[in-house]
């Protein structure tokens, strides 16, 4: 998978597949609760600095065997990635934008000082497991294969430094709707107590760190009464992310435009898959304002008391696009406009991304395992 003297390249040709004997019972469709169930086989791939990549392991499902000294478990030097695989209409298996995923991954190996791998080779190793395991895809419009691939050091030292053993593994999962009230609009506690990511640091990366660390958070807007956190940033109260999502706020700007705005790729914003989508089909609509932006929680709360916000929703791979119905900020609590369960603008942009996800609308966003 790596392109370098000491890698001794494994292509995805290479795989060695070992069937499972058994197979687990699937479950049903409408019931799925979010990372809990997994399919019966798993992709490893080991990596030394003395050979390089092994070649890819498709293999069932089971423990891995790691040393208790290893960098992953004491150092966090560790990353994901988050993308699926929708069953269509016509039977066939799709998987969106992968290439993407792959690219944000080669990017967050390089900030956790973890090797580098050929995109495409990696890919074609991901399609081969979610083709063996391709029974596991729901035949269903609202549920998917949760694909996770994810990278660890492994080398059996305690010392800080660059790890000389890694393992990239992937599993699949079954998902049905991310959040326990289904497609309801959020509610979110904004505060600056605690912050998701800092410039210089790892938040444009999708590293475990990065999400274990905002747990506690997580458990205090619960206590508030609210399901998720909006992630503020500065003396400014800037906004940034909501719980594990990238946020678009649907306004009527200061200058009295119409804009679909969401903030810029600075380093402390993960860039999504799902908000790149949204962002390339309003500027291919061209019915009103795409920026990339500042927004601070004045900016909302003056727009809120002014009449001029539309529409506020978090976007990902595991929701898609969810509305947020309520912020509780500085203890008053901010209604967002939404009409029913799901805003217009939302809706729409839900429609247009699961009809290309699942097969109904064709787009070279799709692509076939």
């Amino acid at each position: 998978l790596q392109k370098n003297a000491s890698s001794r390249c494994k292509h995805a040709t290479d795989t060695v597949i070992q069937l499972a004997q058994t197979h687990k019972t699937k479950p049903d469709p409408n019931g799925l609760v979010f990372g809990t169930v997994f399919t019966d086989h798993m992709l490893t791939i080991e990596w030394s600095l003395e050979e390089g990549w092994q070649k890819p392991h498709i293999q069932p499902f089971g423990n891995l065997s790691i040393h208790p000294g290893c960098s992953a478990l004491h150092y966090a030097v560790q990353l994901f990635e988050g993308m699926k695989a929708y069953r269509g209409p016509d039977n066939k298996v799709r998987l969106f934008r992968p290439m993407i995923n792959m690219k944000r991954m080669l990017k967050s190996a390089h900030r956790a000082c973890l090797p580098s791998f050929d995109c495409a080779e990696l890919l074609e190793c991901i399609k081969k497991l979610v083709e063996v395991d391709q029974d596991w895809v729901p035949h269903s419009d609202s549920a998917s294969l949760y694909i996770r691939p994810t990278f660890l050091g492994t080398e059996p030292t305690l010392g800080v430094k660059k790890p000389n053993k890694a393992l990239l593994f992937v599993i699949l999962g079954p998902v049905g709707s991310y959040f326990s009230t289904g497609a309801k609009p959020v509610s979110l506690w904004a505060d600056s107590k605690y912050i998701r990511a800092w410039r210089g640091g790892t938040g444009d990366c999708k590293m475990g760190g990065n999400y274990g660390a905002s747990i506690y958070a997580q458990y205090e807007a619960v206590d508030y009464g609210c399901q998720q956190v909006l992630w503020l940033y500065g003396d400014d109260h800037q906004i940034t992310e909501v719980g594990t999502m990238n946020l678009f706020l649907y306004w009527i700007n200061e200058k009295g435009e119409e804009e679909l705005a969401t903030p810029p790729l600075d380093g402390i914003i993960l860039p999504g898959v799902t908000r790149q989508s949204i962002l390339e089909l309003g500027r291919k609509w061209g019915e009103f304002k795409v920026s990339e932006r500042y927004l601070t929680m004045a900016d909302l709360r003056q727009a809120l008391e002014e009449n001029r916000v539309r529409e506020m929703f978090g976007s990902g791979t595991a929701c898609v696009v969810s509305p947020v119905g309520r912020i509780l900020y500085q203890g008053e609590n901010l209604h967002i406009p939404c009409e029913g369960s799901f805003s217009p603008l939302a809706s729409r942009l839900l429609k247009e991304l699961t009809d290309i996800q699942y097969g109904r609308t064709p787009s070279d966003w799709s692509c076939i395992v």
